[in-house]
C-alpha cells in the first residue's frame, strides 16, 4: 500500500548527499525507489551484491557511469569499509550524490564514516505519522503501532512478533552486539514494561538478571540501532531543582505491545494513558526531524515529582491526558514550570472533546486537533 510520506530529501540532495538512517520496515527503500526510479541502486542485504563489494569495494568506483547522478547504497553499515570509495568518488565529482541508508548507527559513528564528516547531511526515518496514515485511525495505532508492512496487515500481531523476534534479537545477535541474546531477550520485555518511564538500570538489571553495567550497554545498543530514544530531562529550572536521569521511549508502539504481549487496549486503562503520551512523543519527535527543526525534546520533572510531559525547545510545554474530563489536579505540572517560565505555551493533549483555555493560559486541545495543528505547523 502506497503512503504519502512528509519526509522530503530532494531539496537537500541540492547540497549534499545524504545519510538516511532509520529502522528496518520503515519505509526508507520504498521511499527512495518512489522518489528517485531513475537513481542507480546496490543493495548490501543482497549477497552477491554484499560479497562482491566487500571483496572489491573499488567496484563501486570502476561499474558508476558518468551518468548515474543519484547512487543509493542500502543498509551501508554492514559495509563501512565502503565509504572510503564514497568519500573519493564525492570529493572527484561534486554534483554527484549518494544517499546511504541505515538501520544501525553503530558502525557508522567510527573508522571510515568520519570521513564524510560535513560532506553528507543526515536525515532520518520515522515509523508512519498522523499526516501520512490520517488523524483517524490513532487508536488503531496505540494497539499495531505504524510499521509499514504492519499497520495494515491482515496478521499484523503475528507480523510483529516475527519483527521483534527476527530483528531485535537475531540481527542484534548477528551483528555481535551483545554476548549474550538471552540476557538481551530479557532486557527487552522489561524495558518495555518500563516504557515511557525514568530509566533505573539496577531496577532493570534486577528484574533482567543482568548487571547495571550491562543494561546501561544495552540501551546504548537500542540507540544506536535507531530502535529507542533516551529523553533528556529539562533541567533549566531553578525554583524546583529537576531530575537528571533520562526517560527512554521505544520507537514504535506495537513493538512494545509484541514485546508485552498486550493483544488489546481499553481507553479507560492507565495503559492507554501511556500509550497515548508515547505517541505523542513520536509525532513530535518525527514532526522535529522531517521540518529540521533544531529544538530539543526534553521533559521536566521536579524532585518533588512535578512533572511536564514533553518540552520542545523553550518555546513549547506539552502534557498529554487521556481523560474526557480534566480535573484541576493534573494541571499541577504545567503550572509550577509556568511560575519559571512564564511565556512558555502550555497545552494539555488528551481526551477532552471541546478545546478550552484555562484562566491562566493553559490550552487544552483534543487529541486529534493536535496533531493536525502540529503537522500544519501551528503548533511550532
Amino acid at each position: 500500500m502506497h503512503y504519502p510520506r512528509e519526509l522530503d530529501i530532494a531539496g537537500l540532495l541540492k547540497h549534499r548527499s545524504i545519510f538516511l538512517l532509520g529502522p528496518r520496515q520503515t519505509g526508507k527503500t520504498t521511499y527512495l525507489h518512489e522518489r528517485f526510479p531513475d537513481a542507480r541502486y546496490f543493495d548490501l542485504l543482497e549477497a552477491d551484491t554484499f560479497r562482491e563489494l566487500s571483496a572489491r569495494p573499488e567496484l563501486l568506483r570502476t561499474t558508476l557511469k558518468k551518468d548515474d547522478r543519484i547512487v543509493v547504497i542500502d543498509e551501508i553499515q554492514k559495509l563501512p569499509a565502503l565509504l572510503d570509495e564514497v568519500h573519493l568518488l564525492i570529493e572527484r565529482d561534486k554534483q554527484r550524490r549518494f544517499i546511504l541508508t541505515g538501520s544501525s548507527a553503530r558502525k557508522l559513528r567510527r573508522g571510515p564514516a568520519n570521513l564524510l564528516a560535513g560532506r553528507a547531511l543526515v536525515a532520518r526515518m520515522h515509523p508512519l505519522t498522523s499526516a501520512e496514515l490520517g488523524f483517524a485511525r490513532l487508536d488503531d495505532r496505540l494497539l499495531r503501532g505504524s510499521l509499514p508492512p504492519v499497520i495494515d496487515s491482515a496478521i499484523p500481531l503475528e507480523d510483529l512478533r516475527a519483527y521483534v523476534g527476527h530483528y531485535l534479537r537475531e540481527e542484534i545477535q548477528a551483528e555481535a552486539l551483545t554476548r549474550s541474546i538471552e540476557g538481551f531477550s530479557r532486557f527487552l520485555e522489561v524495558a518495555a514494561s518500563a516504557n515511557g518511564e525514568l530509566v533505573n538500570f539496577t531496577s532493570i538489571g534486577n528484574d533482567a538478571a543482568v548487571p547495571p553495567r550491562t543494561v546501561q550497554n544495552y540501551f546504548q545498543v537500542l540507540e544506536d540501532t535507531l530502535t529507542g530514544y533516551l529523553l533528556p530531562p529539562y533541567r533549566k529550572s531553578v525554583k524546583r531543582k529537576a531530575v537528571a536521569t533520562a526517560k527512554f521511549y521505544f520507537f514504535d508502539i506495537g513493538v512494545v505491545n509484541a514485546l508485552l504481549d498486550r493483544r488489546h487496549i481499553s481507553s479507560r486503562t492507565d495503559a492507554y494513558g501511556r500509550l497515548l503520551e508515547h505517541q505523542v512523543f513520536l509525532e513530535l519527535r518525527a514532526y522535529l526531524d522531517y521540518t529540521r527543526k533544531t529544538e530539543r525534546l526534553s521533559f521536566w520533572r521536579s524532585q518533588s515529582k512535578m512533572e511536564v510531559d514533553f518540552i520542545v525547545g523553550d518555546s513549547l510545554a506539552v502534557e498529554v491526558k487521556a481523560r474526557e474530563r480534566l480535573p484541576e489536579s493534573e494541571l499541577r505540572g504545567l503550572r509550577a514550570l509556568a511560575e519559571e517560565f512564564p511565556r512558555m505555551r502550555k497545552i494539555v493533549a488528551g481526551g477532552e472533546k471541546w478545546r478550552r483555555k484555562t484562566a491562566d493560559g493553559i490550552e487544552v486541545v483534543p487529541i486529534k486537533e493536535f496533531l493536525e495543528e502540529l503537522w500544519r505547523g501551528s503548533i511550532l
